[in-house]
């Protein structure tokens, strides 16, 4: 039943966080260049047409980095042990996908392939993080709680 929850978070964190880039790139309307919402059935022409655009790049890992955040804040809220780990595997997913829009679309700037490895996994344990930090205070909290009634 573990792997089943595991599975599902790992989903809805990586469905999260591709939400909120194809929201980020959606910020700009002089970046849109297709009908449908997301842009990844056209993504080789999305890239041709902005390839001079570097704002473009910089949206794109500030909303990588935000939508790995909060998708793994989702993963981690899910999973049941292990959420700060579950939630770097979002990042190394998303860096691995990344990795693979570099290798096979050579349209990306120096700047972009340097970077999407120090915004990845940083912003995808920082979402863990966040939720362990929050758990650990509650746990914290019910704990003082039981001492006090038990007094």
């Amino acid at each position: 039943m573990n792997f089943l929850r595991n599975l599902f978070g790992v989903i809805c964190g990586l469905v999260v966080a591709g939400l909120i880039i194809s929201l980020g790139i959606r910020i700009n309307p002089s970046w849109i260049n297709y009908e449908e919402w997301a842009p990844f059935e056209h993504w080789k022409q999305q890239l041709i047409a902005v390839k001079d655009q570097e704002s473009f790049f910089a949206a794109l890992l500030f909303f990588g980095g935000l939508g790995v955040s909060i998708g793994g804040v989702v993963t981690a809220l899910i999973v049941k042990y292990a959420k700060v780990a579950y939630a770097i595997l979002i990042g190394f997913i998303m860096l691995f996908i990344a990795m693979l829009d570099i290798i096979i679309y050579p349209y990306h700037p120096t700047f972009y392939k340097i970077s999407i490895f120090l915004v990845f996994f940083p912003f995808s344990w920082i979402g863990g993080k966040i939720v362990e930090v929050i758990y650990e205070r509650k746990k914290k909290a019910d704990a003082k709680k039981n001492q006090i009634n038990h007094n």
